[in-house]
């Protein structure tokens, strides 16, 4: 009798522990959602000879950075997909993730990095490199923001870009 007094007590306590587990993990998933609750959103346009980006950059109320990018380059295949990452003072440092139209079942991950000019943003050439098959920018080389082909101006927000 007594071992099925200290079993129950046992299960109860166990029972009581998930609870209070369930309630902080809860609490937890919550907070991040309010962190990446959309502050704001500002849309952004390169042209550049035939080529279009258009840019979507949603702020969060945790400061990170989430948003949709469309590159339309001459001569290549149509990338859409999401950028994702966040600024280090005037520059914002982002994932693109995204597909092409000749091969949507493979995802492709690239960095990329944008120089807040004004109210522009200059796409930046880096030294990239690629290790175990993570492709990233060079921290040691310096990323060129002068001699650049795509300068991104603001422009209205339209339901495609959102």
């Amino acid at each position: 009798m007594k071992k099925i007094i200290a079993l129950s007590l046992v299960i109860t306590c166990i029972g009581f522990q998930s609870c209070k587990n369930d309630e902080k993990q809860k609490e937890i998933e919550a907070a991040k959602a309010e962190g990446e609750k959309v502050v704001s959103s500002q849309c952004y346009k390169a042209i550049y000879e035939k080529d279009t980006i258009d840019l979507k950059v949603n702020t969060l109320k945790n400061g990170k950075i989430s948003g949709d990018m469309v590159m339309k380059v001459a001569n290549a295949p149509e990338r859409t997909g999401e950028v994702a990452g966040e600024f280090k003072g005037d520059t914002l440092f982002v994932d693109y993730t995204f597909v092409d139209t000749t091969n949507k079942n493979t995802k492709f991950k690239n960095p990329m990095a944008l120089l807040k000019r004004d109210s522009q943003l200059i796409l930046g050439n880096g030294t990239m490199q690629t290790t175990m098959g993570v492709t990233y920018l060079v921290k040691d080389k310096p990323i060129d923001f002068e001699n650049v082909k795509y300068k991104f101006t603001t422009v209205e927000c339209t339901d495609k870009s959102k």
